[in-house]
């Protein structure tokens, strides 16, 4: 199959906004392709708090994450506190939804040359949620002088990023969230045919598929 033939998602479009996590039966598991591709970041949330043992399972997905010379540089403030978690959405400048979140995952990193490994380590962690029926969605704590009071982080760590997570609201995003959604990703999801390059830069035909 070409990479033209590929089917599209039909959650790439406008429509995405109203796609919710996924709901599991008892003992189901989830195709891990499926997490993968239809993770979406959701900023509105309901009031049922996160179990301590699905919590802990999410963490612990995020710490088995891969890092450069499996240097592990990262630690987690986890906010569950709503008072805390609604003093944390005063640190950036679109933090709002962490004080509705059943929780908040702040990553702390040794130094700034951990970004990316921080970046497997968050994606990993909101992947778990996800598999687990728990929205998120990642947000700069830009006011850092102001959050590191907030979660008692002296000079040192580096803060990478703040995860909220908590089950999607059944009405979907909410109003605020739908405009921005609209205006930011209305025109979905590029074409894979259109990211991909074979041997050299420029190649858009795909190899001979082998027998």
């Amino acid at each position: 199959m070409r990479l033209l033939d590929q089917p599209r998602d039909s959650r790439d479009g406008p429509g995405a906004g109203r796609l919710l996590a996924p709901r599991l039966g008892d003992g189901a598991r989830m195709d891990p392709y499926g997490v993968i591709v239809g993770k979406r970041d959701l900023r509105t949330y309901t009031d049922q708090p996160i179990p301590s043992g699905t919590l802990l399972r999410i963490l612990n997905a995020a710490r088995r994450s891969g890092s450069s010379r499996n240097r592990q540089p990262w630690e987690f403030v986890v906010v569950t506190d709503r008072e805390e978690r609604a003093r944390l959405a005063h640190c950036g400048r679109f933090a709002a939804h962490l004080a509705t979140a059943a929780a908040v995952v702040v990553i702390l990193i040794e130094s700034p040359r951990d970004q990316f490994d921080a970046g497997r380590c968050a994606q990993t962690l909101m992947l778990a949620a996800w598999s687990q029926g728990i929205a998120s969605c990642p947000v700069t704590l830009h006011h850092d002088v102001r959050a590191r009071e907030v979660l008692g982080v002296a000079a040192g760590p580096v803060i990478a990023t703040a995860i909220a997570l908590g089950y999607p609201h059944p009405r979907g995003r909410g109003p605020i969230e739908r405009m921005a959604l609209g205006i930011l990703t209305g025109r979905g999801r590029k074409p894979l045919a259109d990211l991909v390059h074979w041997n050299r830069y420029g190649n858009r035909r795909a190899p001979a598929a082998s027998a």
